[in-house]
């Protein structure tokens, strides 16, 4: 197994602002990290540069405590699986699996034996002499998969894998990848911008918001201990709610009553997650429903605090109620959130 280390690595191209900005992280080996964030955050560049693909305008990289900054990728012992599972089309499964070793000149008296613990391992052996075409969407994954698996390298590099499947089959394979991880102990770093990949599957995630590191933590603490309005609103479905203070964090901008506990003037927002918020009969504040989206399970419900429109609570069950009917609403003190103007959290108890 390998660790990942990257030291201050920023990617610069010409003279646009850095795509990746003094980036600073470590992967333990044998562990699963993810790298989150937006389109554009310097995600899937961060990702190219560990393995190679694009070399770091500055800062170091290194796997195994070797520093690679300017080593190829085939001196760097990764394997990578892309978005497009980029299969040859004219080959078999079978020797899209082997590709890779064929091209490397391995020893072809390992080839059988490599194959058949690699697709009894993903359940290929029934397709092995099939085409891409002749498969489904999951099945081609599961082959790209292969091919990354047979290679043995310790660093495995994922590229936005499960964008193109559809729910269910993302559903499945987060599984089936975060199983394999484990089953084999290899070091993983996964690309994607969707957090609930990242939450479900991740021994820690990376976040990254425009080509800086804004948090770096397990997924319970980002979740639970957002660093940033940024961290807070990313993290969650549906997103935490952010309302904007007013007379010096004395109460919620265009509510009358005052906050039972004011939070001090270093406090610009408040933030509480819509799970944490529930309807009352009696005291919290005013509000007025905006809208009500039913999933089944539960309800989302859109109200305006004061001059704080879009806050979100969920509400077990089917919930019904119109627009523009008032509410009250209220939390529990301990599942409020403070940031300051800069956006960057206020700790507990300051």
């Amino acid at each position: 197994m390998s660790a990942v280390t990257l030291e201050n690595v920023t990617k610069q191209y010409g003279t646009a602002p850095a795509a990746v900005n003094q980036v600073s992280f470590e992967v333990p080996a044998g562990t699963f990290t993810v790298l989150l964030g937006p389109s554009g955050c310097g995600k899937s560049t961060t990702l190219r540069m560990i393995a190679g693909l694009d070399t770091p305008t500055s800062g170091r990289i290194l796997i195994g405590g070797r520093d690679v900054t300017d080593l190829p990728p085939a001196k760097r012992r990764i394997s990578m699986v892309f978005q497009s599972y980029a299969l040859f089309p004219h080959l078999s499964v079978r020797e899209n699996i082997l590709f890779g070793l064929k091209v490397r000149k391995e020893p072809a008296r390992d080839f059988a034996r490599r194959l058949s613990a690699v697709a009894e391992l993903l359940g290929l052996e029934q397709l092995l002499d099939r085409k891409p075409a002749q498969l489904s969407g999951g099945q081609q994954q599961r082959v790209a998969l292969g091919r990354a698996v047979i290679s043995e390298a310790p660093v495995c590099l994922m590229d936005e894998p499960l964008s193109n499947l559809d729910a269910q089959l993302r559903h499945e394979m987060r599984r089936e990848i975060r199983g394999l991880q484990q089953k084999l102990g290899i070091t993983m770093i996964y690309v994607t911008h969707d957090q609930t990949e990242a939450m479900s599957m991740a021994d820690q995630v990376v976040l990254l918001n425009g080509g800086q590191v804004e948090q770096h933590d397990v997924p319970d603490q980002l979740y639970a201990r957002p660093r940033t309005e940024f961290a807070a609103r990313f993290i969650g479905t549906p997103p935490m709610n952010l309302m904007t203070l007013a007379e010096g964090g004395a109460r919620i901008d265009g509510c009358e009553r005052p906050l039972d506990q004011p939070p001090g003037p270093a406090a610009a927002k408040l933030g509480v997650r819509p799970e944490h918020i529930e309807l009352t009969d009696h005291g919290g504040v005013s509000a007025r429903i905006q809208g009500v989206e039913y999933f089944g399970a539960d309800t989302i419900v859109v109200c305006e605090v004061g001059r704080n429109p879009g806050i979100t609570l969920r509400v077990a069950g089917h919930l019904k109620a119109q627009s523009g009917e008032p509410v009250r609403l209220r939390w529990p003190r301990a599942a409020e959130h403070l940031f300051d103007h800069a956006g960057l959290a206020i700790p507990a108890g300051s």
